[in-house]
């Protein structure tokens, strides 16, 4: 990745704790953070976790980036930092809020999770930040493990340090469990056993989503800003979904990081096809030229349950959903409100985020099930685009 970017890296057991360590290094407590509203929440609870100020950001509902021209002038004055999200691997203008940060005198992070093969400005998604967080569980598949790229090389002895002293033990129990938890999942979709299986992981209590947001407990969450900035403090919500997040990493781990990386560039060049199809869709937002391989394709449908339901029966699981944006999700106790919202709830309510890797079949599910197109946002639309924003052509 050193290779890839252009910059040093440090190894982080998850991307979660990568951005922790970079929040907390670049960022003064009590600093306040520009940030998507369509974002995974656990993105927004490591913000609380290292003591900051979430600021809602506007965006453009095609692909959820930041609206730089709508962000008013007191917000950029009030900022500490600037967080993108490239969700779904769709890149932030990273070159606009550099030169942003840059006259502000303000760090600009990048969480480049979903982005691993994308660029932007000519550049890989990762190089323009002070820092970067990049996921090994999307792309690479490895089910753990990120790192933290850095600009500034003589950073790296002092990240590394503070990764350190956040790791939790390396336990026996933990390893194997992850080595075994791939052959328990591929036993569950060859029985045809997942709502078996999901339900038996709410009666023993372990299922910590019953929607697309964890409950947000907001009476434990303000005792908890009282520690703030304080990663323990916080995580009964950073852990939710992967709880081993700050175990020190070991053979196992490490290897299938490894086995995941050295096929990396075939994944992208397939994920890079799959965008390519989906983005001809009557369903898909336009489509740079040259497509970005992404995570997840965002498909626009009026009905996204149905879609779901659709997908679901061909055996696609439909995840990756950030529903309702984190403003509506929070409130103003925990952060500030986006100045401009209806884009991000637009984007929430509609997007269907699709797996480039099964676009063929995703296709043909939607057109089975007869998906419609989103109407356009009011405020986007164009003339002689048809509902959804494409040209009926395309389809």
């Amino acid at each position: 990745m050193r290779g890839r970017l252009g910059r040093e890296c440090v190894y982080v057991p998850s991307c979660r704790l990568g951005l922790f360590v970079a929040l907390r290094h670049w960022c003064p407590p009590g600093g306040r953070v520009l940030m998507s509203p369509v974002n995974d929440d656990v993105i927004f609870f490591v913000v609380l976790a290292a003591g900051l100020r979430p600021v809602q950001a506007p965006l453009n509902p095609r692909d959820a980036s930041v609206d730089v021209d709508a962000v008013p002038d007191e917000v950029w004055g009030s900022l500490s930092a600037v967080l993108t999200t490239n969700l779904y691997g769709n890149p932030d203008p990273a070159p606009r809020l550099r030169a942003r940060c840059d006259a502000l005198g303000i760090p600009l992070l990048e969480d480049a999770a979903h982005a691993i093969g994308s660029t932007v400005g000519g550049r890989p998604v990762g190089a323009w930040g002070d820092a970067s967080v990049f996921s090994l569980s999307k792309h690479v598949g490895a089910r753990t493990g990120g790192f933290l790229a850095v600009a500034d090389p003589d950073l790296r002895a002092t990240l590394r340090q503070a990764r350190d002293a956040l790791l939790t033990p390396r336990r026996t129990t933990a390893e194997l469990a992850y080595a075994l938890r791939p052959h328990a999942e591929a036993a569950v979709r060859g029985l045809r056993l997942r709502r078996p299986a999901r339900a038996a992981l709410r009666l023993l209590g372990l299922a910590e989503r019953e929607e697309i947001r964890m409950p947000l407990r907001p009476g434990a969450l303000a005792r908890a800003a009282a520690a703030a900035p304080d990663l323990t403090a916080y995580d009964p919500w950073v852990r939710v979904d992967l709880h081993d997040y700050r175990r020190r990493p070991g053979r196992l781990r490490l290897a299938r990081v490894a086995r995941g990386l050295a096929r990396l560039d075939d994944v992208l060049a397939d994920c890079r096809a799959g965008t390519e199809l989906l983005l001809s869709t009557p369903w898909a937002a336009p489509g740079p030229a040259e497509p970005q391989p992404l995570f997840r394709v965002p498909l626009f449908v009026a009905d996204r349950d149905a879609a779901v339901r659709a997908l679901a029966r061909r055996g696609i699981t439909v995840g990756y959903l950030y529903d309702p944006p984190l403003d509506d999700y929070a409130g103003a106790d925990f952060t500030d409100p986006s100045p401009a919202p209806e884009a991000a709830r637009w984007f929430a309510r509609h997007a269907l985020p699709v797996d480039p890797l099964r676009a063929r079949e995703a296709v043909g599910a939607l057109r089975a099930s007869g998906a419609r197109p989103a109407p356009a946002p009011a405020d986007r639309a164009r003339p002689g685009v048809a509902p959804g924003g494409l040209d009926p052509s395309r389809g």
